[in-house]
């Protein structure tokens, strides 16, 4: 059968649509139907990929006007005979459906996404032992793939370039939620900050469009639970 694939073009200062012919078959997937398209049509189209498992966030892309992994989207399963693909919104556009992520991984970075430990003896380490249910509490916040998928459609992303979004919270809440974590007070004054939680607008979007059905609105959610008593502690010096 074939598809047209109506995609949005970007050459650093015009945006312009383009239409490519591509004989899809049962099992091919979104992301093979884009290297059908660079191979046989224009070697220009860029776009990004990797692991094509649905594993390392490459590929995430708005297809029909929502966010999913090109690679996970079988192009058959969207029952059109035309589909539209452009880049996500919310990020800074470098070519066709080239995204700049340089912003998103530093807000991320800027929570520190890491098990912090006061004080640690790496001449004499000592095992950190977890109990299941301590796992349990953070296991699904910990399968973030930094797809960008949340942060394209958070409307408080749109709103505020400077706003932390909903990825980075969820990794806040993943490591404050370890109970081998001992960093949470250095990440609750960042997520505290104007730019954290209490802009969320809780639109819940982002748990929407996760591929990997990770609950980012709700991570949030309980980050302000969090957050809010950390203030009433450092407000009364507890």
């Amino acid at each position: 059968m074939d598809v047209i694939f109506r995609i949005k073009r970007f050459d650093g200062e015009k945006s312009s649509w383009a239409e490519y012919v591509v004989p899809a078959e049962k099992g091919m997937t979104v992301l093979e139907g884009l290297y059908y398209i660079k191979e046989n049509y224009d070697g220009s189209l860029a776009f990004r990929a990797s692991c094509r498992m649905g594993i390392c966030g490459s590929c995430a892309m708005k297809i029909d006007g929502t966010p999913k992994l090109a690679c996970e989207t079988q192009i058959l399963s969207l029952g059109k005979s035309k589909i539209t693909i452009e880049p996500l919104d919310n990020f800074k556009v470098i070519k066709d459906l080239v995204a700049d992520f340089d912003s998103f991984f530093r807000k991320h970075e800027a929570v520190k996404p890491y098990l912090i430990r006061k004080k640690e003896d790496y001449e004499n380490p000592v095992e950190l032992i977890q109990k299941p249910e301590e796992l349990y509490e953070y296991y699904d916040y910990s399968l973030c793939i930094k797809c960008g998928a949340c942060y394209s459609v958070c409307p408080a992303s749109a709103t505020r370039e400077d706003y932390l979004g909903p990825a980075a919270m969820a990794a806040a809440y993943r490591f404050n939620t370890d109970s081998r974590d001992e960093g949470k007070d250095i990440r609750m004054d960042i997520v505290c900050s104007d730019c954290g939680v209490w802009r969320c607008h809780f639109n819940a979007e982002c748990s929407e469009v996760c591929p990997k059905n990770i609950n980012p609105a709700k991570a949030v959610q309980k980050l302000r639970f969090q957050t809010a008593i950390y203030s009433i502690k450092k407000l009364f010096k507890w």
